[in-house]
């Protein structure tokens, strides 16, 4: 690229007018220029379509996907994997802090709820021979006691189960 002087750059341009060189004026013409514009535009003909400089059909990667799709693809399929990965350890993990609980274990637990519930069973049985509750604290106990118990089958219930596992990542005032 060589670079242009200031003379080889402003060539083109007009001369600027002489001091003697006026401009004509008072010149009036009796033409129309709204009228004639709009003549001239209706009695043109319509232009011709431009051809298209390039066939996109027959370019040489036409239907080809790109590479920057297939390295996106790529990351996307890693970050997929590593999420799944991730899950994977998380549910190895948590299932290696849940294990069975032993049948003996579970005997006991059973037969001491049985036990409670029949304590609580005499406590209920001794509080029915009222025949009305006359005061609030009467027919509190009664209904605790009626939670209690219906508790107590609840779990007796569950614990009749085959399997019953034992998860130690809950926190021990859940149980």
């Amino acid at each position: 690229m060589t670079k242009k002087t200031y003379d080889e750059e402003y060539v083109a341009r007009a001369a600027v007018p002489k001091k003697d060189e006026r401009p004509i004026h008072g010149l009036v013409s009796d033409k129309n220029f709204i009228v004639a514009n709009a003549v001239e535009a209706i009695l043109s003909a319509p232009a011709l379509p431009q051809k298209q400089e390039r066939d996109y059909l027959k370019k040489k990667n036409f239907g080809k996907v790109p590479k920057y799709v297939g390295k996106i693809k790529a990351e996307i399929e890693d970050e997929y994997n590593m999420v799944r990965e991730m899950q994977i350890e998380e549910q190895a993990e948590r299932d290696r802090q849940k294990f069975l609980m032993p049948e003996g274990e579970r005997q006991e637990l059973i037969a001491a709820l049985k036990k409670k519930w029949e304590v609580l069973h005499i406590e209920y049985q001794q509080q029915t021979h009222y025949p009305k509750y006359d005061t609030l604290g009467k027919l509190n106990r009664n209904e605790a006691l009626m939670r209690e118990m219906d508790q107590i089958e609840a779990d007796i219930k569950k614990l009749n189960k085959n399997y019953i596992f034992i998860d130690t990542t809950m926190p021990s005032s859940m149980w």
